[in-house]
């Protein structure tokens, strides 16, 4: 959806058009339950966060600055309860081991993006990315999955244009260091 057309649907939900704000609901509903089943494991967790996500964001409507695209601003809206939701239910502290556990190792010679994924078995994409820690699989998926330009996915995150490239970076070398050890787990599997 262009910016044009979005900030079309913006000014007439807030001269009272509600029907407008179903076509942006319908747009990105996908996006925002996607992310908030990632965050929380739970459907049930993720569908109420989601339709609270679209109440904040209809209810914080006129601070939406139009030079911007919505999404963005609404993923933002997302992530800020997805994490107010975790801090809540303690489950952060999952997180904070998955990140201990995925610790830094030797360097893999770098690749682009392109190769590494075609590398990666479809089925081991998924597995690898949750073991990410957040905030770099969310990056990630911002970028990649969503298609959001580098300045897009720091608006999205909260962070500066840079901290969204340092995250990308860092997630996508995690991703390597994974796939270099599960390629090394999988090759004395076929030796033994």
């Amino acid at each position: 959806m262009e910016i044009v057309e979005e900030n079309r649907l913006i000014n007439k939900i807030l001269d009272g058009d509600a029907q407008a704000f179903a076509v942006l609901v319908h747009r990105y509903q996908r996006p925002v339950f996607n992310l908030m089943l990632r965050m929380t494991r739970s459907q049930e967790d993720a569908t109420d966060l989601t339709q609270e996500a679209f109440l904040r964001a209809y209810e914080r409507l006129e601070s939406f600055r139009p030079s911007g695209r919505f999404f963005p601003w609404l993923y933002a809206i997302g992530m800020n309860l997805a994490v107010d939701h975790l801090r809540k239910h303690k489950h952060a502290a999952l997180d904070v081991a998955l990140d201990r556990s995925g610790g830094e190792s030797e360097a893999v010679p770098e690749d682009s993006v392109d190769i590494m994924l075609e590398r990666l078995d479809a089925g081991r994409l998924p597995e690898l990315m949750a073991r990410l820690p957040p905030d770099y699989r969310e990056a990630l998926l911002l970028r990649f999955r969503e298609g959001l330009a580098m300045k897009e996915v720091g608006t999205a995150l909260g962070i500066t244009t840079s901290g969204a490239k340092m995250r990308i970076q860092r997630g996508l070398r995690r991703l390597r260091q994974m796939l270099g050890v599960s390629l090394t787990d999988r090759l004395d599997r076929e030796r033994n």
